[in-house]
C-alpha cells in the first residue's frame, strides 16, 4: 500500500518537474554578446556641438546611451551602498539568492501582502533586458536567466550596467542622469548623504521624492547608513557626518537654448544619422549670443519689440556657429516656439547690395551718378511717390553713396536699369529662393524689399559676398557635406567692391552721420534694413571671417515704435562682432588687385582736373569713364502708366483738374510730342505736360 502511494506521488511529481524543466527552458531568452548592444535601440539621437558638448537632453530613448560611466569612475562608496541596499550577497551567489527568496516569502505571508521582493541585482538587470508581466512565472524565469547572465558576464560588468541603467523619475536612467536631475551636479561632487539618496530612490522615486516625501527619504537614508556602519563599510564618524549632511535639491537648467536649431537639423539631417550627430554649433558662443539677444530685446520692450533672432556663420567653412531666438526658453512669451530664423519677413533695404552689384556687372561703376530727386511711379493701377528714409534728396549721387546711405530713389532707378526679372534670378543664385512669384507681383518695389525672405537666406546670401562670390550652402553638421559643394556665382572683383562700399564710413555719411554706430572698430561690411511701418528691422554684416545677421520685430506683425535697423539690431550686431573678434587677429576685407584706383571729381565722376573736389574710387578693368545714369537710361513714359485709374475730385471745378504727363529726364531732349488716343495733344521742350483730365478710357 505504501509503495503504491509513493509511486502515485512520484509519477505526478516527476511529470511536474519535467514540465517545469521544459517550461523554463522554452521561456528563457538569450542575451546579446555584449551588454552595450542596447545602444542599437535609438528613438532620438543625441546632438553635440563642434567641441562635443551636449546640446540636447533627450530621455526618449529606452536606454541611457550617452551618460554612462565606467565602474572604476563610480565612487566606491556608492557601489558598496547599492550592493548592500539591493543585494548584500551579490558577490557570493550565482545570480539567484535562494536564501533571500525564502526570507521574502515568509515576510510576505506574514504580512498578507508583498513587502519585500528579494530580487538580486542580476535579476533586476534581467528584468530591464527582458521585461515581463510581474507574476510568479516571470519571477521564476528571471531567476534562471540571472544565473545564465552571470555565466556570460562578470559580476563587475553586470553591476556597471545596473548602476548606469537603473530607472529613476522623469525617464532618467542611471546615477549620472539622476544626479543631474535631482542635484544638478556630477556624482563625484555629491556628499555621502546625497549618494545614499540615489540608492534609496531606485526603490520608489515617488515614495521617496526629495521634495514631497523628504521625511520618507531621510528615514530610509539613515537606516541604510546604519547598515553600512554595521557592516563596517563606513566609520562611526562618517555615520555621524551623514546624519548632519544636507541634501540640496537643484533641478538642472540649461544656460542656452538650441531648440530651434536642433529642430532644423533634425528635419534636414541625413536619414542614416540616427545615433550621435556632431553639429557645427559653438555652445559657448551660443550661450553668449543668446544672453546678448535676450538682454537687448528686454531693453526694447518700451519700443514694442518682443521678438528677435541672430544667425552667426563662419564663412571660411560656411558653418553655422550660433542660432539664437529671443526668449526661446520662456514659453510664456508670445510666439516663443516659432523659429524666426526661417520665417519669411520683408527685408527692407538689405537686398540693395545685390541690386547694385548686378548693376555694376551690367556696366555701371561705383562712380555712376544716379539722380536722387522726388520720384513718382506706378504701383498697380495707382501712383506711388518714393521717398528716402530721411525725406531728404541729394540730387546726383554716386552709386557708392546711394548704396552707403541706403537711398530709396536711386535704388528704384537702379532696378529699372537692371530689370526685376534679372534681379530675381540674380538673388536666386545667392541662395534667396523665397522670392518665387512672378516679377510683376513685386515690380520696382523689390528694390526696397517688398517681398519676403528669411534671415537664414539673407545670411546665406551675404556669406557669398563675404567669400567674394563663391557660393556654398550653410553647413550645420560637421561630418555631412551637402551636394553641390562650392561654385562661383558672382565676380570676385565686384564682390570685393561691394564690401569696400559697405565698410566705407564716408559713403554713408549723408544719412547715418560720420560717427555712425555702423563704423565698427575693425573693417566690417554692414547693411541695415527696415520694412514698412517698422514691422521688421535688420542688421547684417561680415568681416574677414564671420557673417552675422540680426532681425528684430514682432511675430504677430505688430509694428515696433520706430525701431530701425540702424537704431535697434545694429547695436547688437556690433556687440556680437566685438565678441567674435576678441582674442584673434582681425584682417581687412579682401580687395581685388584687379580693381584700379582713380582720382575722380565728386560732382561729375570725371577724372580729376583742376578746381574740382575729388576723391579716390575703384573701377573694374579701367572702367572709369563718367557713366551718368541719366545718359544711360532709355527715355520712357513714367506717367501715365498702363491701366492707371484717375479719379476726378468733386470739390474742384472740372476745368481746373489736370494730370501731369511725364517722361524720364534726359539732357538731349529737344522736343516731346504727346499723344492721347493716337491723337497729338501737345508738344513741349520739357519732359512733362499738364493734361486736362476728362472722363473716359484713354491710351
Amino acid at each position: 500500500m505504501i509503495k503504491k502511494t509513493l509511486l502515485f506521488i512520484s509519477v505526478p511529481t516527476s511529470l511536474l518537474l519535467v514540465w517545469l524543466f521544459y517550461f523554463t527552458q522554452n521561456s528563457m531568452l538569450e542575451f546579446d554578446e555584449e551588454l552595450s548592444s542596447i545602444s542599437k535601440i535609438i528613438k532620438k539621437p543625441i546632438y553635440l556641438d563642434r567641441y562635443s558638448k551636449r546640446l540636447n537632453m533627450t530621455y526618449e530613448n529606452k536606454w541611457n546611451l550617452y551618460d554612462q560611466v565606467e565602474l572604476h569612475n563610480i565612487p566606491k562608496f556608492l557601489q558598496d551602498a547599492f550592493v548592500l541596499s539591493e543585494d548584500k550577497r551579490y558577490f557570493s551567489h550565482n545570480g539567484m539568492d535562494w536564501l533571500a527568496r525564502v526570507h521574502a516569502t515568509k515576510q510576505n505571508i506574514a504580512s498578507f501582502g508583498v513587502v519585500r521582493g528579494a530580487s538580486t541585482i542580476s535579476e533586476q538587470v534581467v528584468r530591464l533586458l527582458h521585461p515581463r508581466p510581474r507574476n510568479v512565472s516571470a519571477r521564476w524565469i528571471e531567476g534562471f536567466e540571472a544565473i545564465s547572465l552571470e555565466e556570460k558576464f562578470s559580476k563587475l560588468d553586470i553591476l556597471e550596467f545596473y548602476i548606469n541603467q537603473v530607472p529613476y523619475k522623469a525617464q532618467r536612467r542611471g546615477v549620472v542622469q539622476a544626479s543631474r536631475y535631482y542635484f544638478n551636479r556630477d556624482i563625484n561632487t555629491l556628499n555621502k548623504k546625497e549618494m545614499l539618496a540615489l540608492v534609496v530612490l531606485v526603490r520608489s522615486p515617488k515614495y521617496y521624492d526629495p521634495i514631497k516625501k523628504h521625511k520618507n527619504l531621510s528615514k530610509s537614508i539613515l537606516n541604510l547608513a546604519t547598515r553600512l556602519y554595521e557592516n563596517k563599510i563606513i566609520s562611526k564618524e562618517e555615520l555621524e557626518d551623514i546624519k548632519i549632511d544636507k541634501i540640496e535639491v537643484q533641478k538642472a537648467k540649461s544656460d542656452f537654448n538650441t531648440q530651434h536649431f536642433l529642430e532644423f537639423v533634425s528635419k534636414n539631417k541625413p536619414q542614416e544619422m540616427i545615433s550621435q550627430i556632431d553639429t557645427t554649433l559653438d555652445a559657448s558662443l551660443q550661450r553668449k549670443v543668446q544672453n546678448l539677444l535676450d538682454v537687448s530685446i528686454a531693453g526694447l520692450k518700451s519700443k514694442n519689440v518682443f521678438n528677435g533672432a541672430v544667425l552667426v556663420v563662419d564663412h571660411d567653412t560656411n558653418e553655422i556657429l550660433s542660432w539664437a531666438v529671443a526668449n526661446a526658453d520662456d514659453k510664456t512669451k508670445a510666439y516663443s516656439q516659432m523659429n524666426p530664423v526661417l520665417l519669411k519677413r520683408q527685408p527692407g533695404s538689405t537686398l540693395k547690395p545685390f541690386l547694385y552689384a548686378k548693376a555694376i556687372e551690367m556696366g555701371w561703376s561705383s562712380a555712376t551718378l544716379i539722380d536722387d530727386s522726388v520720384l513718382e511711379e506706378s504701383v498697380g493701377t495707382g501712383m506711388h511717390t518714393y521717398h528716402n528714409y530721411s525725406r531728404d534728396h541729394y540730387g546726383l549721387v554716386s552709386l557708392r553713396e546711394a548704396l552707403g546711405n541706403s537711398l530709396n530713389i536711386p535704388a528704384v532707378k537702379t532696378i529699372q536699369f537692371v530689370g526685376v526679372d534679372n534681379f530675381l534670378t540674380h538673388l536666386k543664385s545667392f541662395g534667396i529662393k523665397s522670392l518665387s512669384q512672378h516679377p510683376n507681383v513685386y515690380g520696382d518695389g523689390i528694390a526696397l524689399g517688398n517681398g519676403e525672405v528669411s534671415l537664414y537666406e539673407l545670411v546665406q546670401a551675404y556669406s557669398v559676398l563675404a567669400r567674394m562670390g563663391d557660393f556654398k550652402e550653410l553647413s550645420y553638421i560637421k561630418t555631412f557635406e551637402k551636394t553641390g559643394g562650392s561654385r562661383r556665382v558672382f565676380s570676385e572683383d565686384i564682390s570685393s567692391l561691394i564690401a569696400d562700399i559697405l565698410s566705407d564710413s564716408t559713403a554713408r555719411e549723408k544719412e547715418f552721420g560720420i560717427n555712425s554706430i555702423l563704423n565698427f572698430p575693425y573693417q566690417t561690411a554692414v547693411k541695415t534694413g527696415t520694412s514698412s511701418d517698422y514691422r521688421d528691422s535688420w542688421s547684417i554684416g561680415y568681416n574677414d571671417k564671420y557673417t552675422v545677421g540680426v532681425w528684430y520685430g514682432n511675430l504677430d506683425y505688430k509694428p515696433m515704435d520706430k525701431v530701425t535697423g540702424g537704431s535697434g539690431p545694429a547695436y547688437l550686431l556690433r556687440t556680437i562682432f566685438n565678441e567674435l573678434n576678441s582674442n584673434r587677429e582681425v584682417n581687412k576685407l579682401y580687395l581685388s588687385q584687379r580693381l584700379k584706383k582713380k582720382r575722380i571729381c565728386i560732382q561729375t565722376s570725371e577724372i580729376e582736373h583742376d578746381g574740382c573736389e575729388a576723391r579716390d574710387e575703384f573701377f573694374l578693368n579701367d572702367r572709369y569713364e563718367n557713366i551718368a545714369q541719366s545718359k544711360r537710361d532709355k527715355i520712357r513714359l513714367i506717367k501715365p502708366t498702363n491701366n492707371l485709374l484717375i479719379a476726378m475730385d468733386p470739390r474742384i471745378d472740372d476745368d481746373l483738374e489736370y494730370f501731369n504727363f511725364q517722361v524720364t529726364d534726359a539732357k538731349d531732349i529737344t522736343k516731346v510730342i504727346w499723344y492721347v488716343n493716337k491723337k497729338e495733344v501737345s508738344q513741349t521742350k520739357e519732359s512733362s505736360f499738364l493734361w486736362k483730365v476728362k472722363k473716359g478710357k484713354f491710351s
